[in-house]
């Protein structure tokens, strides 16, 4: 499905900011990037949506293919109409619109582009998020951090994504609502739809994903499947704690689960 290859990204034609990271993501699968502030986690998806360019970034060497085709070059809109979606952190809905006039824009890139499939799309994220279906008329900046992030990612739903991007869908959230972000991520991924998840909440991270990689300075440091670079002494140390108990918290979440019936517990 994604495949980059041997990525290199400058800022300025100066700042190196990714150098040589190859990443892939197959179908039916959720791929977790790790790495502290500054390691190249946020460039590698500004590449990916094609919004490099906004932020006066160049593709310096390597590939991106998805789904056979090059990304190199297409445009956001573009991006998405082929099915790669991403949700940006600090989640940026439309906070002066409604519920339901955010889900709306959201399915305005949608590769389903009939009347009937955006409604059946926003009936499933009524389905997946029944608190945004209580309240659909209500305007986004009254939600609060946790809502908003679920509206964030029903948005991007709205789209039909084949891969879905997640840009630290943690950062800001109580520790109980983090919980819940990491049962909808493997609700999701449940449904059909791969996904990418950049997040610095290792913990989360690591227990709904299939295999990971870990940043550090613009490369990849180390890559694997997901629980056994949980175990590692390097991302214990660094991304989990020194202490046994936060890898057996990871291994308890991904033997949970992360199970869709607590889907309806989320109150933000």
């Amino acid at each position: 499905m994604l495949a980059v290859n041997d990525l290199g990204v400058s800022y300025g034609g100066a700042v190196r900011a990714l150098r040589g990271v190859s990443v892939a993501v197959d179908g039916g699968e959720v791929v977790a990037v790790l790495g502290s502030n500054g390691a190249g986690k946020s460039t590698l998806l500004r590449a990916l949506s094609g919004t490099l360019r906004m932020h006066k970034g160049t593709v310096d060497s390597g590939g991106i293919t998805f789904d056979g085709h090059s990304l190199l070059g297409r445009d956001p809109a573009a991006i998405v109409a082929a099915g790669l979606v991403q949700v940006p952190e600090g989640r940026r809905i439309f906070g002066r619109l409604t519920v339901e006039e955010n889900l709306r824009a959201g399915g305005m890139g949608s590769r389903d582009k009939g009347a009937k499939a955006k409604a059946k799309a926003r009936e499933r994220v009524y389905e997946m998020f029944p608190l945004l279906a209580e309240r659909r008329a209500g305007r986004a900046v009254l939600l609060s951090g946790g809502e908003q992030q679920m509206l964030a990612i029903g948005r991007a739903l709205m789209a039909a994504p084949k891969l879905l991007l997640l840009d630290e869908p943690s950062l800001g959230l109580a520790p109980r609502v983090v919980t819940q972000i990491g049962e909808v991520i493997a609700e999701i991924n449940r449904q059909g739809t791969a996904v990418l998840l950049v997040e610095q909440n290792a913990a989360m991270a690591l227990a709904v994903a299939t295999r990971a990689i870990v940043l550090e300075v613009g490369r990849v440091s180390l890559s694997g499947e997901a629980q056994e670079l949980a175990s590692t002494d390097e991302v214990r140390h660094l991304y989990l704690g020194t202490g046994a108990g936060e890898e057996d918290r990871v291994q308890d979440m991904a033997q949970s689960g992360v199970a869709a019936k607590h889907l309806t517990r989320w109150a933000g």
